[in-house]
């Protein structure tokens, strides 16, 4: 694996090191995440492109596909390097039409777990994340059944550490007082501002905050403040986008997804942009 130096630097996700500039699946399947990629081969070479780079942190889900970006993953990286550490989340299943219903009984994530571990190749996985919510977002509800399954199969060895995703601050607290865990992953970007507090009290209990969207659900009049930054500083939308979750937080990991070795790379170059105080004060207005 490269040692290319990536923007960000890295973080702990409990005893694992992983590089803060992250790469997220989802894209690599089939349109509305179904089904085989188009370019399959492209798709093995973005991952390949991804080790090389030097990112440590693949995000993934067995519900991709569903079964064949993990089986994609496998495919171009395994026998995984020693610093590579894949992170997927169980807790959804996928139904004829594309959607994703919940799938968040014991069985259900028994069976998640281990369609997990026999995709990607592994004995245990590194980081597990219960899915809450709809594709709507986070909904309000205990987590104490599903996060207790979770970590029973992380005691029994099959999991090394544990997270949310989708989920509530209140849902949080409760999972953490079930089980320890390394990561939050919900929706957050400079439009989307709701969980400010939640990832101020994750920095200061070294826990990680995955954003994703780092582009989604932005106004028309959101689009074109950031449009504007950008093309002050000559750049794109989504660098400035990726440079300001890195700077918002040093606990914030990414895990842009693409398809493209191209975007791939310009994803890289376009994090590592340095925004000043002023930009950064005019980037703040875009949640107002």
């Amino acid at each position: 694996m490269s040692n290319t130096s990536l923007p960000g630097g890295t973080w702990t996700l409990g005893d694992l090191t992983v590089t803060r500039f992250g790469y997220g699946a989802m894209q690599l399947a089939g349109p509305w995440v179904m089904g085989p990629p188009a370019d399959r081969e492209g798709a093995l070479a973005v991952l390949r492109e991804a080790a090389e780079l030097g990112i440590t942190h693949i995000d993934t889900s067995d519900a991709y596909g569903p079964h064949l970006t993990n089986r994609l993953i496998r495919e171009a990286l395994h026998p995984y390097p020693a610093d590579l550490h894949v992170v997927t989340k169980v807790g959804a299943t996928r139904d004829a039409q594309g959607g994703w219903p919940p799938a968040r009984d014991p069985d259900s994530l028994r069976r998640q777990i281990h369609e997990n571990l026999r995709n990607l190749g592994l004995e245990t996985l590194d980081v597990v994340n219960l899915r809450l919510g709809t594709a709507e977002g986070p909904q309000p509800g205990s987590v104490a059944e599903a996060f207790a399954t979770l970590a029973d199969l992380q005691r029994q060895g099959l999991i090394r550490h544990l997270g949310v995703s989708n989920a509530t601050a209140d849902q949080v607290a409760e999972a953490r007082s079930i089980a320890p865990i390394v990561c939050v992953q919900n929706m957050y970007n400079l439009a989307h501002r709701h969980d400010d507090a939640l990832i101020d009290e994750l920095a200061a209990d070294g826990i990680a905050y995955v954003p994703f969207f780092p582009l989604g659900g932005f106004s028309p009049l959101q689009s074109g403040a950031l449009t504007a930054v950008a093309t002050r500083l000559q750049t794109t939308p989504m660098s400035v986008a990726l440079a300001w979750l890195l700077r918002r937080s040093p606990n914030i990991l990414l895990i842009p997804g693409t398809s493209s070795v191209a975007h791939l790379r310009e994803n890289v170059a376009g994090a590592a942009l340095t925004l000043t105080e002023d930009d950064a004060a005019e980037l703040e207005k875009i949640a107002l």
